[in-house]
């Protein structure tokens, strides 16, 4: 055999079979993945101090409550449209929200009454994905900034909503 035949006959054996497989493998795991948008169902998010979240939006009843300045709760109906939930969807992705562990407090004896509390879930129809979030962690720095980025892109998300909501009010 001539030496460009040698090298076909290596590319053929080896490089082609190779990704074939990779085109196979890498297939199935997006065709199975659990967090799909298309699979889509809900998010919960619930925020307050110390074990009082208060403050809660669910998406699949269009609930939110939340404290206002003056302390007083308020009990609303909010509609996050479609773009909404693909974004934040989009956004848990990037900050590895399905990689976060699912409780992420502080220590018991740093862990104060005044302390805010997150609870975040995203609910799909095979899976779901909830995390706890306490403000006071102090371990993986990275893992703390990319759920507090999270949960800002979760509030700018509702106020964005709520913006919308009334500005559509009539006077």
């Amino acid at each position: 055999m001539k030496d460009r035949g040698k090298k076909i006959f290596l590319a053929a054996s080896v490089i082609v079979p190779f990704m074939l497989y990779c085109g196979y493998y890498y297939g199935m795991m997006v065709k199975n993945a659990p967090y799909k948008f298309s699979e889509f169902e809900s998010i919960t998010y619930r925020y307050g101090t110390g074990d009082t979240l208060l403050n809660q939006y669910d998406s699949k009843t269009q609930n939110y409550q939340y404290l206002d300045s003056d302390d007083s709760l308020v009990k609303t109906k909010l509609k996050l449209t479609k773009d909404d939930l693909l974004y934040l969807h989009r956004k848990a992705t990037d900050y590895g929200f399905w990689d976060f562990p699912t409780q992420i407090r502080g220590r018991k004896d740093q862990a104060g009454a005044n302390s805010p509390h997150y609870y975040i879930k995203f609910t799909y129809k095979r899976k779901s994905k909830e995390v706890y979030f306490d403000l006071n962690y102090d371990g993986n720095p990275k893992l703390k900034d990319a759920v507090r980025v999270l949960i800002e892109t979760i509030n700018k998300s509702l106020d964005d909503a709520q913006a919308r909501t009334e500005t559509k009010k009539p006077a």
